[in-house]
Formats: structure tokens, sequence, C-alpha cells
């Protein structure tokens, strides 16, 4: 069997990273569709022209290269190019430098595929107008009204960056590949969690991606002076939340799986000054699992909890559903193709949910697709130290190899 260059990788790697790298310790910023963005989509498809691959910007800003003959359908190997400000080198870029090794091992060893494979560094993955853009856009999952109303925290218009960026947005809704075209999506990432660093493990093979539901809450009560208001008399919305916050593990242990992520990620409390009961707490939760009817059941245990702190402390409850995303789930026999593989290569492994968002789970219903995980050391990741252990790349890209080469190849390679 051929084996992938680390040299090689690595080189790709830290090409990439140059491209809003910041001075240290500041790490990368190169939000989708920024000028650090673009000139990395460009050295991408630069680096597809140099292995003689043709290759393509598809409406949606997805960077596309094939190798391959023409008339069958792609073995699609992708993950982005953008990153979250101040992010880590790894994420995301390792899918696709990955990718291009894959191209390259298969040229040095005068392989040609029965079936193409395509490396595709997909667009504003990390969501700063709010989706997967090119994953959505590839898969179908984009309409004319968002494109035309998605904007930044700022309010800056995805549409007026794309055009910024040379692109316009309504050819987004172009990039759609008919599900006949695409023979798998595969994916490998770092995990960006500790399971895989903490259990000494080399790779996590990914049954499906959690589904997530955002609330936006408030519980109102009243106001008052913090010297004169008797504890038994007030209405203190802060306390409401925490009391609820105490309730989350039980929510939990009675309604969820050891795969259930409920989190409190943003407070605002109102009027936020020291000598103040607070009036008002304004907080989201956002709870995952990898089971639909397991997240009803949280979001439901949630909303009971909830009323029923508002009572015990005077409080008014009022919540909106931001998002409902529902769970992916990875193909079966991509999983077991992918476990197969990574026996007959002695690695240790485990096969795990992510509970973070990637490309991959548009793809799941649209074509075979599956999600390869090699360890963040110590769990850090969106973060100028995010670390994976080179040697973890090359077993990750050598696992990503031979599952193409299965894939790609009728008759197996020796």
């Amino acid at each position: 069997m051929p084996k992938v260059s680390i040299e090689r990788i690595e080189e790709d790697v830290l090409a990439l990273a140059r491209f809003g790298l910041q001075e240290a310790g500041r790490g990368v910023f190169r939000q989708g569709f920024s000028k650090a963005d673009m000139a990395a989509r460009k050295w991408l498809g630069d680096t597809f022209e140099s292995l003689g691959m043709t290759h393509r910007m598809d409406g949606a800003g997805n960077v596309i290269g094939r190798f391959g003959p023409d008339d069958k359908p792609a073995i699609l190997i992708g993950s982005h190019v953008d990153s979250v400000p101040a992010g880590g080198i790894f994420d995301g870029v390792l899918g696709v430098a990955a990718g291009l090794e894959v191209v390259r091992t298969f040229q040095d060893a005068g392989i040609t595929p029965d079936f193409p494979i395509e490396v595709i560094g997909t667009s504003e993955e990390e969501g700063r107008f709010g989706g997967m853009l090119g994953a959505q856009a590839m898969t179908g999952h984009l309409t004319r009204e968002w494109l035309d109303t998605a904007a930044d925290e700022h309010g800056y218009a995805l549409k007026d960056a794309m055009s910024e960026a040379g692109l316009d947005a309504l050819e987004a809704l172009h990039a759609y590949r008919r599900p006949e075209e695409i023979k798998a999506f595969l994916e490998l990432h770092v995990e960006q969690g500790p399971v895989l660093d903490a259990e000494k493990l080399t790779i996590g093979i990914v049954e499906g991606i959690s589904g997530v539901f955002k609330w936006n809450c408030r519980l109102i009560g009243k106001a008052d002076h913090a010297g004169t208001a008797p504890m038994d008399m007030r209405s203190d919305a802060f306390m409401g939340m925490a009391d609820f916050a105490h309730e989350i593990q039980r929510i939990i242990d009675e309604e969820g799986t050891e795969k259930s992520r409920i989190t409190i990620g943003h407070v605002a409390l109102k009027p936020g000054f020291p000598h103040t009961v607070p009036g008002e707490a304004d907080f989201t939760i956002v709870g995952r699992d990898l089971d639909e009817d397991i997240m009803r059941g949280l979001a439901n245990a949630c909303r009971r909890v909830l009323s029923s702190i508002a009572r015990k402390h005077k409080l008014k409850f009022e919540y909106e559903e931001m998002s409902w995303l529902k769970p992916a789930y990875c193909d079966e026999g991509i999983v077991s193709l992918i476990e197969k593989k990574t026996k007959e290569l002695g690695y240790s492994y485990k096969v795990m949910p992510s509970g973070a968002g990637h490309d991959v789970q548009f793809f799941c219903e649209h074509t075979r697709a599956g999600l390869i995980f090699v360890p963040s050391v110590n769990g850090v990741s969106h973060a100028p130290d995010e670390w994976t252990h080179w040697s973890d790349i090359e077993r990750g890209t050598q696992l990503l190899l031979e599952c193409v080469m299965e894939l790609a190849c009728e008759k197996v390679v020796a």
C-alpha cells in the first residue's frame, strides 16, 4: 500500500497558515470572504494546477480540484479553508491538506483511480454569516431569501462581502451537486475536543453529528435596591437563572444520555449595576444530542424546569427558539469501511459522535458520507494554541488514503 508523506502535509498546512496569521500568540484571522480567505483559495487553485488537476471555484466560493475520469461520480474529500478570528492552523485546513496528499500519493504510485477524486476547500464553514455556505450550496440547502438577508454580527451583508471578493451571492444557488454526481464524501478533521487525547486514542470514527437547538431566554423580575430589599421579598432574575444552571445535570441524567449537552453560553443582567438586584436575566440555552427524540425531551424538561423556577422566584419566563438542527448520521457503510481500515492499520480508535458541526453534516442525507477525527492536544481548538501532533496527522491521512483507494479503485491496491 502506498504511504503518505507527512513532510508534504506539514508543508501544505503551514503554507495555508500564512494566510491571515498574526504575530506570535494571536492566531489566524481568515474569516469567510476576507482578503486572507480569498488569497488562501487562490493558493489552493494554484496547487491544484501544479498537480495537473482540473479545477474551478464555484458560485459559493468552494475551490474544487478533480483527479481522474470525467464521466463517473466522484469521491469528494473536503473541509473548509476559512477560520474563526484568532483560530488555529489545523481546523478545516487539515482536511484540505490531507486531500491534496491523497492525490499526490496516487500520482507517486502511478495509480489512476477508476472513480474521480475531488478535493474541495469549502467556503464560509465557520458561520461568519450564520451558516455553512459552501456545503449548504453543494447540497441544495440555500435559498435566495437567506442569501439576500444573511449578515455578520456587525451587520455586514453576505452579498456585499461576496461582491467585494469578486463573487455574486446569487451564483451560489448554481453550486448544487446532484447526488448522482457524488459517490461519497469524506472529511478528515481535528477532534476539537479532549476525548481522543485523554483516552490516548489515535482515531475517532464519527457515527453522526449531534443535533442542536438554541434558545434565547428571559427571566423577568423586579429591579430593587441591593441594600434595602429583604432577601425573601425579592424577584431576583439572576437567582432564577442560577437555580436553573444547577438543574442542568439533573435534566441530562433524567432525560438525556452521555452524548447530551446543555450549555448556558451567554448571559446579560439588567440593569447590571452592582448595587441593584437584577430585574432581568437574558441568556442562551444550547442543547445537543445525537437522537432528535432525546433533544425534544431535553428541551421540554428545560421549559418545565424554568417555568417552575420562575414561579418560585416570582418571575416571568419567556423564550424564543432561534434554531433547531436535527442530528445528521454518517453512512453506516462508510463508518464500517473506516473501522475496517483502522483495524487493518492497527490504530486505536473509538466510534463517537461529533458535538461540533462540520461540512459533512450537510452531505449525510445527500450521499454516503463519513468523518474521521484525529486528536486535539488537550482538546484545544478555535484558539491560537490549537495543536495536533504530526504523527497523528500522518496516521489519519494514511487512513483517509486507504478508504479513498477502496472507494475509488475497482481493483485492490497492494
